[in-house]
């Protein structure tokens, strides 16, 4: 028998075992956006227990009391409807989506990334006085790298902000879609090349916290990772003094090598960086001699430059800007690489070995855009169609 009780221990304990090794921070946040998305999954996991509980103690009593062995249990095969047991099956389920329904869309809107922060946290409303920390978030290859434009200063795979002080977060990425996340502090954004996605959130209790992305980026995503620190007052303006004292010059230059693919790459420190290469990157003109987006957007919207404008078709290739200096992603093709796609010959029929005769062979491959190429487009000399050119 004492045996037997302390089996039944074991097995008691047995499941806590398999939580050992589990981070459990997005149910223990330290930021307000993060506790209140975590209040939601706790809401509506007790709301769905309340129908799942019952159904699932009902079928084990209804198998157990009308078991084949128990002649005491009532036998009516005429029986066939109650509208009473109709109204609860229906009315309790009904209730809760309704409930639910209620809480995802008040949530929905209140939880908006994009939605300025009206409160530090449940208790607390934001000071008159505060001004928010704006920072701006590029996703690199594979590394993060952070500018903070009101301070003058940038740093990689470091991430800083005082306690109680909203951050405005600003994000995009220089090559393909990746996703900011810090369980802690809030929920994940995505980060995509020529767009900027927003986050506001705030940091409640000093710490270091995780960051990383959560969206598989290519051969060094696992090591995509860096440090959050929440801080004091004192303790953000040491570690900023830190940045400016050891950092470097963050250029068009550094920055054109930083973005480079590379893993693991080490904390960095910028002690200040050109005004305008966030909004650079962002548009996708960091590259001498690139078209920004938002240029090329204007000249759209007026109605395209015409036949002068195919000129511009090397200026906004921006998808092979590593092509030359060998620096290629293992699964580039056609059109960023010139290389043919692994599924196919390495030459075509015609002769051709660049890939630029899948534009001719493809019926309907129309690479050609108001007389612009698009990013990553062939960059062969075929003028645009005489119906997009506002001046034929």
């Amino acid at each position: 028998m004492p045996k037997l009780v302390k089996f039944s221990r074991l097995l008691s304990v047995l499941p806590l075992l398999f939580l050992a090794g589990c981070n459990m921070v997005v149910m223990a946040p330290s930021g307000d956006i993060a506790v209140q998305q975590r209040d939601l999954i706790v809401i509506s996991t007790v709301l769905m227990l309340l129908i799942i509980i019952p159904v699932i103690f009902l079928t084990l009593l209804f198998a157990w009391r009308y078991r084949r062995s128990n002649t005491a249990a009532t036998y009516a095969p005429e029986w066939h409807h109650s509208t009473r047991l109709e109204i609860v099956i229906w009315a309790a389920p009904l209730a809760i989506i309704i409930a639910l329904g209620a809480v995802t869309w008040i949530s929905t809107h209140k939880l908006d990334p994009y939605r300025p922060l009206d409160r530090l946290d449940a208790e607390r409303a934001i000071p008159a006085d505060t001004k928010p920390l704006t920072v701006e978030v590029v996703a690199l290859d594979w590394k993060w790298l952070f500018f903070y434009p009101e301070l003058g200063i940038a740093t990689v795979n470091e991430l800083a902000a005082p306690v109680d002080t909203p951050i405005n977060f600003k994000i995009t990425a220089s090559s393909v879609m990746n996703s900011f996340y810090i369980p802690a502090l809030a929920g994940q954004i995505y980060a995509m090349p020529g767009m900027e996605t927003k986050l506001h959130a705030v940091i409640n209790r000093e710490g270091e916290y995780e960051g990383f992305s959560a969206n598989y980026s290519g051969a060094g995503f696992s090591h995509m990772r860096f440090k959050f620190h929440g801080l004091n007052r004192e303790g953000f303006d040491a570690w900023m003094a830190k940045v400016k004292q050891q950092g470097t010059m963050l250029n068009r230059d550094a920055y054109l090598k930083l973005e480079k693919p590379s893993e693991k790459e080490p904390v960095r420190y910028y002690a200040g960086a050109d005004a305008d290469l966030y909004d650079a990157i962002l548009n996708m003109c960091a590259t001498p001699g690139k078209m920004c987006m938002n240029e090329m957007m204007h000249i759209d919207m007026m109605g395209g430059g015409g036949k002068e404008s195919a000129e511009n078709r090397e200026k906004l290739q921006y998808d092979h800007r590593h092509a030359d200096e060998g620096v290629v992603a293992p699964a580039a093709t056609v059109p960023a690489t010139g290389a043919p796609a692994r599924s196919e010959p390495a030459s075509n029929t015609d002769g051709n070995t660049d890939g630029s005769s899948m534009q001719h062979d493809m019926p309907g491959m129309d690479m050609q855009h108001d007389g612009h190429s698009m990013p990553g487009m062939s960059n062969g000399a075929d003028p645009a169609p005489a119906q997009l050119n506002n001046n034929n």
